[in-house]
């Protein structure tokens, strides 16, 4: 017998919500964005993301149920993102979940934000499964994990400071690209010679760690370096050359965790999967590596439901049932939860 799980996402400025069978099937996904709103203001603005996910959330939740053709009483679970993310907009969501299992005395399961970027991949693939090696890059991630099983992770590598969606939006802004900073920098990038600016590679010896805050350093002092001779920045060259820097430390790294675990599965995860410099390396790598490769569709790279309601399904499966008194939590860890 097939498994409901409804799935809501609002840890951001995207209103999510969507309906998933047995965690692979996508019944129904919808995303209210405020993106457009936000860039007004040259990012996400906390108390108006959470004003927006008010007045977005009930519209969100009943086209979903509509679309996918099913009433409450035919889920089996309600998954909601309990963090990372803002607290005031994860709050909304939660709050949402907590109202819907109460009302209709549907078990609620509290899903991590990253694991649900993970189960973007089972989304896009419904024949992939672990174990696999899965890079996660987002604004607040950057690390490497061995997914032994659904619910079990173990961490390779992780950022020792910024992560490399964060080292995106901040050049981008500098460079005048405004936000959404990565996507329009990756645009950018496109017109660009990814040889016309060098960039250091951090040099980390004891272990596989990223570290963006160098390159960022050494971006913002080329810029400061070229203006203060009162000459302009060829922008599209400077996006391709940053952009193409971070890809590689990137691809180098996963390149050494598959020699260092011989995992011969890889994905990427997170926002930053998006980005078509890195998935063009990763694609490389796997060839060369002679990896299965599984890059998660454009429609589950960044934040949405259906993800949530995917992770939520094998939370759910696992037996996590969580109480009326779930909270929000904006710094949460996936070590808290799945680092087995």
């Amino acid at each position: 017998m097939s498994i409901l799980t409804l799935g809501i996402e609002s840890s951001c400025d995207e209103t999510a919500c969507a309906v998933i069978e047995d965690g692979r099937i996508v019944r129904s996904s919808m995303i209210a964005s405020s993106a457009d709103l936000q860039s007004q203001y040259g990012g996400v603005v906390p108390e108006l993301a959470s004003r927006m996910h008010v007045e977005a959330i009930v519209p969100c939740l009943e086209t979903t149920m509509k679309q996918a053709g099913v009433d409450y009483s035919d889920l089996d679970a309600v998954c909601v993102t309990k963090g990372p993310g803002l607290v005031g907009a994860l709050l909304v969501g939660v709050s949402a979940a907590k109202a819907i299992c109460e009302v209709k005395g549907l078990p609620l399961v509290g899903v991590n934000h990253m694991a649900g970027h993970i189960a973007a991949n089972y989304l896009t693939d419904p024949s992939w499964e672990p174990p696999f090696l899965c890079l996660v890059v987002s604004g607040g991630h950057s690390e490497i994990l061995l997914v032994k099983d659904y619910t079990q992770l173990e961490c390779i590598c992780a950022t020792r400071d910024d992560a490399a969606g964060e080292a995106f939006d901040k050049i981008a802004r500098v460079i005048g690209l405004g936000y959404p900073g990565g996507p329009k920098l990756d645009k950018e990038s496109k017109k660009g010679d990814p040889h016309a600016y060098s960039f250091p590679s951090p040099k980390i010896s004891d272990s596989l760690d990223f570290s963006f805050s160098g390159i960022k350093t050494a971006a913002l002092n080329t810029i400061n370096q070229v203006r203060l001779k009162g000459e302009e920045i060829a922008i599209s060259d400077f996006a391709a050359s940053y952009q193409d820097a971070i890809c590689s430390i990137l691809c180098d790294r996963l390149e050494k965790a598959i020699s260092l675990t011989g995992m011969k599965k890889i994905c990427l995860a997170g926002g930053v999967s998006a980005n078509s410099c890195l998935r063009s390396k990763v694609e490389k790598l796997a060839e060369k590596k002679k990896c299965a490769l599984c890059l998660p569709k454009m429609a589950y790279c960044t934040d949405n439901a259906a993800m949530i309601a995917s992770a939520g399904y094998y939370d759910y499966m696992r037996g996590v049932r969580d109480q009326l008194d779930l909270n929000a939590y904006p710094s949460l860890e996936w070590r808290e939860e799945y680092g087995h």
